[in-house]
C-alpha cells in the first residue's frame, strides 16, 4: 500500500493511459489538422504515447466553447456555493484515483514516485482551498456624497488561457485551475508538451465530477502554435503562464495587441544563505534540499548558495558527502531520492553549463557526469569557489547544480544576493533572530525561508519581483487576478 496525505491507497504498477485527444467542449475530439507528438518516458527515453496536436484552429474552438459556457450555460448561471461544491468534488475524484495519477507523473516527467505522492496532496489540498472560496468573494459598500448607494461587485475576469510547465504538471495545473474556477472564469489550458497526461486525466476527472461543457478545455500542442494562439486570440481575456522569462517576454508583447491581462510566474536563481552561526547540520541538510529537490528542476531552486568563509570548507565537504550517497535511478523504486532529468535537451543544457562551468574557473567538487546510458540522469553536481560574474552563477540551470559563493558579512551578502534580474525565492540559516529578520526585509525575493526552504502552501501568496514574474499565485491574492471589479451606483435622491 502507498500512503497519499493520510490515506493508505493500492499502488499501481503501470500507468493506464486513458486519453491523449484534445477536450473541447467536454468532447474528446481529434485535432482539425490532424497532428499528434510523442511523449516520452524520461528514465527510460522511450514513447509513452503519441498525443494530439492542437492548431490554431483547435484553440480557436475551445475559446468559442468556453466564452459560450462563460455566457449562456449551466457555469454563468451557477450559483458561486455549487460552483465550489463541483471543485470539492473534483478534488475527491484526485484523491480517489491519487496513486493512478501519482505514477502517470512520474512516468510523464520522471519525478521520484515519493515525490509524486507529495505533489497529489498539494493538488488536492489546493483544489479544496478554492472550493472553499467559492462563495466568500465579496464586493463592499462604499459611502459617496450624496444621496447615493455604491457598492462594488467582483465577476469573472472571462475566458482564461493557461499555460503550464513540465516539472510540476499537476500541482501547477491545481493552481491555475483553483482561483479560476472558484471565481467563475472559463478555461483553455496547455499543458507543456513534455507532459501532457495527467492534465488530460484530470480532466476526464472533472467531466465526471459535473463540470458543465465548455468551462474546462485542453489543448495539447507546443508554444509557437498553441500557446500562440491562445495569447493572440482575441476571445481570451487573461493569459496565466508558467516558465522561462524568455517566453514570458514573447507573450506579453503578443498580449499587449488585444490588452489581455497576464500573470507571469518565472524562474529564479535563488540565492540561499548560510551563516557561520547557523546549525549547521540542519543547514548542509536544507542546503541540499534546497537544491536537489525534483532533480533541480524548481523555479525556486537554492543554486547560488553563500556560505560564510568561516566554515565554507566544512560545509562543502558535508554538502558533497551527502551528494556522493544520493541514489540516482528509476522513479517508481521508492528507495530512489533522484529521477531523470525530464528530456535529453534538459540535460544536454546542464551538462552544457558543467562545462562552461569548468572553462570559466571554477571547481567541480563532485558529479557532473550523465549516469547510466539508459533515460536522462545525471550526478548530483557541486562547484566551489564560484565568482558571481561567472555563467554557473547567473543563469538558470535548472538542474541539480549548486554554485558555491563564499562571503563575508551581511552587507556583502545581501548586495551580492540581489546582483541578480531575477527574485522569486531566497533562503538563509542563522540562530540569530535580528540577522534573519534583516536578510528577508533587504533581500528582493517574493518568498524568503528562514532555517527551512521549499515550504510552499496554497494558503500563501507565491510569485516573484523582478523578472521572476508579476502578479501571485496562491493565497487570497491569487482571486484578485481571476476577477474585474465593477462599480455600480444608485441615485436615492
Amino acid at each position: 500500500m502507498a500512503v497519499i496525505g493520510k490515506k493508505a491507497v493500492k499502488k499501481v504498477s503501470t500507468p493506464k493511459i486513458k486519453r491523449t485527444k484534445l477536450l473541447i467542449n467536454n468532447k474528446w475530439v481529434d485535432p482539425v489538422e490532424g497532428g499528434s507528438f510523442k511523449t516520452y518516458n524520461p528514465a527510460t527515453g522511450e514513447v509513452i504515447a503519441k498525443v494530439a496536436e492542437a492548431s490554431a484552429k483547435d484553440v480557436d474552438l475551445a475559446v468559442k466553447a468556453a466564452r459560450k459556457a462563460l455566457e449562456s450555460g449551466p457555469w454563468a448561471r451557477m450559483d458561486a456555493a455549487d460552483r465550489g461544491k463541483l471543485m470539492f468534488k473534483l478534488a475527491d475524484l484526485i484523491e480517489k484515483n491519487a496513486e493512478e495519477l501519482a505514477v502517470l507523473e512520474s512516468y510523464n516527467c520522471g519525478k521520484t514516485i515519493t515525490d509524486a505522492r507529495g505533489d497529489l496532496v498539494g493538488t488536492i489540498n489546493t483544489l479544496r482551498y478554492y472550493a472553499g472560496w467559492a462563495d466568500k468573494i465579496e464586493g463592499r459598500t462604499v459611502p459617496v456624497r450624496g444621496k447615493f448607494l455604491s457598492y462594488t461587485l467582483r465577476q469573472p475576469v472571462g475566458v482564461i488561457g493557461q499555460i503550464i510547465p513540465w516539472n510540476f504538471p499537476l500541482l501547477m495545473l491545481a493552481w491555475k485551475w483553483g482561483p479560476a474556477l472558484a471565481c467563475g472564469n472559463t478555461i483553455v489550458l496547455k499543458p507543456a508538451e513534455q507532459t501532457p497526461l495527467t492534465a488530460l486525466r484530470v480532466a476526464e476527472l472533472a467531466i465526471e465530477a459535473g463540470f458543465p461543457a465548455g468551462v474546462i478545455n485542453i489543448v495539447n500542442g507546443f508554444g509557437e502554435t498553441a500557446g500562440n494562439a491562445l495569447v493572440i486570440h482575441p476571445g481570451v481575456d487573461k493569459i496565466a503562464f508558467t516558465g522561462h522569462v524568455d517566453t514570458a517576454k514573447i507573450i506579453q508583447k503578443k498580449a499587449a495587441d488585444t490588452l489581455k491581462r497576464t500573470t507571469f510566474e518565472l524562474g529564479g536563481k535563488s540565492p540561499n544563505v548560510v551563516f557561520a552561526d547557523c546549525d549547521i547540520d540542519q543547514a548542509v541538510e536544507g542546503a541540499f534540499h534546497a537544491i536537489y529537490f525534483h532533480c533541480g528542476q524548481c523555479c525556486t531552486a537554492g543554486s547560488r548558495l553563500f556560505v560564510e568563509q568561516k566554515i565554507q570548507k566544512e560545509f562543502v565537504e558535508r554538502l558533497a558527502a551527502k551528494a556522493k550517497q544520493r541514489k540516482v535511478g528509476d522513479p517508481m523504486d521508492e528507495s530512489t531520492q533522484q529521477g531523470p532529468q525530464v528530456s535529453q535537451e534538459q540535460l544536454d543544457k546542464i551538462l552544457h553549463y558543467v562545462a562552461l562551468g569548468q572553462r570559466e574557473g571554477a571547481k567541480l567538487v563532485t558529479g557532473g557526469q550523465r549516469k547510466g546510458a539508459k533515460g536522462y540522469f545525471i550526478e548530483p553536481t557541486i562547484f566551489d569557489g564560484v565568482r558571481d560574474e561567472m555563467a554557473i552563477a547567473r543563469d538558470e540551470i535548472f538542474g541539480p547544480v549548486v554554485s558555491v559563493l563564499p562571503f563575508k558579512d551581511m552587507d556583502e551578502v545581501v548586495a551580492r544576493a540581489n546582483d541578480t534580474f531575477y527574485g522569486l525565492a531566497a533562503g538563509v540559516w542563522t540562530k540569530n533572530l535580528d540577522k534573519a529578520h534583516n536578510y528577508a526585509a533587504a533581500v528582493k525575493a517574493g518568498t524568503v525561508w528562514v532555517n527551512c526552504y521549499h515550504i510552499v502552501d496554497t494558503t500563501t501568496p507565491f510569485g516573484g519581483f523582478k523578472m521572476s514574474g508579476q502578479g501571485r499565485e496562491n493565497g487570497e491574492e491569487a482571486l484578485d487576478h481571476y476577477t474585474e471589479t465593477k462599480t455600480v451606483t444608485v441615485n436615492l435622491a
